[in-house]
């Protein structure tokens, strides 16, 4: 890559090619432009938009629900409209569901045909929920993969496996530890990580 200004860093340089699916990619994006379905703007904006979320929305949501059980019921009934009440919008005009652990209960997301996640409260998946391993194995063996996660859920606990699709996105709204009632919501926050939301782990008091 070249570009004409006066510089002192070492140029840019595409050593790699590129593989098919990016020249596909390339090919249907440039095509769309020259057709006029999208603009280069349009897309500009929606990496900008992906850019902007991160696990810290989910944990926004997990300790309102954790401190307003109205505002939780609202979240488990409809997470969309609840997400919307605190300005975080679920942009891929996709179903937000959330799923609330019991302590007879505990939920684990997976997406066993790709990488389906609720990037607009989370952010980027993981490498390891998009790996073909963790896709197979969370639904024939969910105890032995949560316990690679230093997660041991006891046998009288149900775990559900909960499969995302296209259409459909979850997150896990984790049991809040006990001993927390006096916590701010700073504190609770901290709690509350990218991993708990997905169901890999569980909020421990530090």
């Amino acid at each position: 890559m070249t570009h004409n200004h006066p510089h002192d860093h070492t140029p840019i340089v595409q050593e790699e090619k590129p593989g098919y699916y990016e020249i596909l990619e390339i090919s249907v994006r440039e095509l769309m432009i020259e057709k006029g379905r999208i603009t280069a703007d349009d897309i500009r904006k929606q990496i900008e938009l992906l850019d902007s979320r991160s696990p810290v929305l989910g944990q926004q949501l997990v300790v309102r629900a954790w401190t307003d059980a109205d505002f939780k019921k609202r979240l488990l009934e409809n997470g969309n409209a609840a997400a919307e009440e605190m300005d975080i919008t679920i942009y891929d005009d996709t179903a937000f569901t959330v799923l609330e652990d019991t302590p007879q209960l505990h939920h684990m997301i997976v997406c066993t045909l790709c990488s389906c996640y609720p990037r607009a409260v989370l952010g980027l998946p993981p490498d390891w929920y998009k790996s073909k391993q963790y896709r197979s194995r969370a639904v024939k063996e969910p105890r032995s993969v949560l316990a690679e996660f230093g997660t041991i859920i006891p046998d009288e606990i149900r775990i559900i496996i909960n499969d995302s699709t296209a259409n459909q996105r979850y997150m896990v709204l984790p049991l809040r530890p006990e001993g927390t009632e006096d916590f701010t919501k700073e504190e609770l926050e901290k709690l509350v990580t990218r991993d708990t939301m997905i169901g890999v782990t569980i909020p421990k008091i530090i």
